[in-house]
């Protein structure tokens, strides 16, 4: 049996349902991702999305190989993991006696766990110093369901940005009034340390570390974010 493989999947949707993507990564031997790929699915829930990403994943990977899955949706894996044989025994029913939800892609992917090595493991999305793998996967079905294209590393897609940092509050003046948040270009966005390498938007890469800005474009250099805007 050859070496397990370490990857994770994740999905997206904007709306919910909304436009959506899948998404799924596989690390090489330090942790780090080495290969993903990326796809929009129209119009779609997040539920959708999740099962799709779990579903493309078991195809891109032999079934000989050894395989841990990194997620953070609970619905994905505990309908594959814990309800999933109760279903079956139901003859596709839930206990309260109504059709599956997402029938097909969860059929799907039970034909593909058939006779194959696969441990789950959750991991909790949007966290500091969270999973690395989780967060690469998270941004890319973000990135896809945002544009609806396919990406990827056989096509020689770029890594997707990394995700926006949340909105500052509205900060208020001593007299009570509240004063605008800042904008992405403005002299005052706050920057973020690059979990991944990059490329800014003035055509130079970026390191793993290195202090980024958001600007009108994605994330680059905070020096070209004035210039990106304007």
């Amino acid at each position: 049996m050859r070496e397990r493989v370490v990857a994770a999947c994740d999905g997206a949707s904007k709306g919910n349902p909304g436009p959506a993507g899948w998404a799924w990564v596989v690390s090489d031997d330090a942790g780090t991702p080495a290969r993903w790929e990326a796809g929009a699915l129209g119009t779609a829930t997040n539920n959708v999305a999740e099962l799709t990403a779990l579903e493309r994943l078991l195809t891109a990977i032999d079934a000989d190989v050894p395989l841990e899955v990194r997620m953070d949706s609970q619905y994905a894996m505990k309908a594959v993991t814990t309800w999933l044989p109760g279903w079956k025994r139901n003859g596709w029913k839930t206990a309260a006696g109504k059709p599956v939800a997402n029938q097909e892609l969860v059929v799907r992917i039970d034909e593909l766990l058939q006779g194959r090595s696969v441990d789950f493991r959750y991991v909790p999305a949007h966290q500091v110093d969270g999973d690395p793998l989780n967060d690469f996967a998270d941004r890319a079905a973000s990135q896809a369901a945002s544009v609806q294209q396919s990406a990827g590393s056989a096509l020689g897609s770029p890594e997707p940005p990394p995700a926006a940092p949340a909105s500052a509050a509205p900060r208020r003046r001593a007299n009570g009034t509240k004063t605008a948040r800042p904008r992405a270009g403005d002299a005052t966005s706050r920057t973020i340390k690059a979990k991944f390498a990059g490329r800014c938007v003035c055509g130079r890469s970026y390191a793993a570390g290195e202090s980024i800005a958001r600007n009108d474009q994605g994330w680059g250099h905070p020096e070209c974010r004035t210039a990106a805007a304007g």
